[in-house]
């Protein structure tokens, strides 16, 4: 018996060119990940717009929606008194990666939840307005396998 591997080669010109293109393709991720970006982007308006997917927010307190009533802001939207945070949102993307967020400095204590005001007495509770559901990962997952074909 011999000590050497068994070598099979294909030689067949469809399979070796479709492996070149795949790998080619993976060369470049750029334009995938500025389509998970706007993935992204879209899954975040429809949070803003629902107010929460799949599951809503929690509500606002009657602190707060009595305040917002004195300034005529209520009933409105939860996280979009101004509509500055949502239209805080920017995505990235390069060739290995696709980022969003927000630059405004209150952006994470509606994101995670906290406390928050004057002494830290007041309780923010978590809103994820980035938040990806099972149908936006879905999406992600079509638009890869679509990419590599």
């Amino acid at each position: 018996m011999s000590d050497k591997p068994i070598e099979i080669k294909i030689d067949n010109k469809d399979v070796e060119r479709k492996l070149l293109e795949l790998a080619q393709k993976s060369e470049n991720l750029r334009p995938l990940m500025k389509n998970i970006a706007g993935i992204f982007a879209s899954a975040t308006e429809e949070n803003f717009k629902n107010e929460g997917r799949p599951d809503k927010w929690t509500e606002l307190s009657e602190v707060t929606k009595k305040q917002r009533t004195k300034q005529k802001k209520w009933p409105g939207q939860i996280l979009q008194v101004s509509g500055q945070l949502a239209s805080s949102i920017s995505t990235q993307y390069d060739d290995k990666s696709a980022v969003i967020g927000s630059n405004l400095d209150y952006a994470a204590i509606h994101q995670l939840g906290g406390q928050a005001g004057k002494n830290k007495k007041v309780e923010i509770p978590a809103r994820p307005y980035l938040k990806l559901t099972d149908d936006d990962f879905n999406e992600i997952l079509d638009a890869t396998e679509h990419y590599l074909k």
